[in-house]
């Protein structure tokens, strides 16, 4: 390939790279969100329900960690999610 064709193909994806992302979701990256809230609510879900089943006290904390960080995701994704609605909300129609 010559010189011309590479630059000319690295200008073209540097031009396809977004600065910000659109203030749209499509329906795929609903999805994809949706199918991360529940990944990570069953997986705290089941944490939790082991931990109780466990009588090692190492185990039952490892568990609990567990849980606990997969909350964390959940409520972190629920955020990112409110805070995008909260400036779609205020974006202008026009």
């Amino acid at each position: 390939m010559q010189q011309s064709q590479v630059t000319s193909q690295q200008n073209q994806q540097n031009q396809a790279l977004m600065q910000q992302p659109p203030a749209v979701i499509s329906t795929k990256d609903q999805l994809y969100l949706t199918d991360m809230l529940s990944w990570n609510l069953i997986a705290m879900k089941k944490a939790h329900f082991f931990a109780q089943q466990c009588q090692d006290q190492e185990i039952i904390q490892a568990l609990e960690n567990a849980g606990t960080m997969h909350q964390r995701h959940y409520e972190k994704i629920l955020t990112h999610l409110n805070a995008s609605q909260n400036q779609q909300a205020t974006i202008p129609v026009q």
